[in-house]
């Protein structure tokens, strides 16, 4: 194991920070719809319309535009931001992690493959997002995980690369694309794996 001690801690959001459920998402848009549980699913789930989404190549009108058409979803685009972002919930023992790391005075980032409509919800629900040193997010940048242009943002804006940075996020190939870089990156699978890999480190 390597002797280098990060000089930050670069966090995924979804499956590490937050769980969410998109069936939550696509049962509630199914009730005001036309289509089925399962076809919202398949629509919310198209990567020619999440993708594009997330990666900010379409805003959010276009992609409920897209997905009223689809499913004959009958409420206006607030309706819509609640039915498709309010699928959320923390997972408190790394939210706890997070803070500790703060208060031993380790700066933090937040770097997530997300969308606008996602991110104005967990900001108003959800306080600890706002205790990060600073966010990379997709639809912001134009890039999405795995691709090179993320990781360049973050390691542009933090000043730091290589066995200098700290990550854990729940995707293998995420991970794999901080690990080609030289970061210090794990896959995270439950809150004490993670919170040993940082003792490990000297983060905690």
């Amino acid at each position: 194991m390597t002797t280098v001690r990060p000089e930050i801690v670069v966090f995924d959001l979804g499956k590490v920070l937050l769980d969410f459920d998109y069936r939550i998402a696509a049962r509630r848009i199914a009730e005001r719809s036309r289509a089925t549980e399962i076809e919202v699913r398949d629509v919310l789930d198209s990567p020619d319309l999440l993708c594009r989404y997330e990666s900010g190549r379409i805003g959010r009108e276009e992609f409920f535009e897209t997905v009223r058409a689809r499913t004959g979803f009958r409420g206006d685009l607030a309706e819509f931001a609640h039915c498709f972002a309010d699928i959320f919930w923390p997972i408190e023992p790394m939210v706890a992690v997070q803070a500790r790391l703060r208060e031993r005075g380790i700066p933090t980032w937040l770097f997530s493959n997300t969308n606008d409509l996602a991110m104005e919800h967990i900001r108003r629900h959800f306080p600890f997002v706002h205790n990060f040193d600073g966010v990379v997010l997709s639809y912001e940048v134009r890039s999405m995980k795995p691709a090179p242009g993320m990781y360049e943002v973050l390691e542009r804006l933090t000043g730091r690369q290589g066995p200098q940075i700290a990550y854990l996020d729940d995707r293998p190939e995420n991970v794999q694309a901080g690990l080609d870089r030289g970061w210090q990156a794990w896959v995270h699978t439950d809150p004490e794996s993670s919170r040993q890999r940082l003792a490990e480190l000297g983060l905690l």
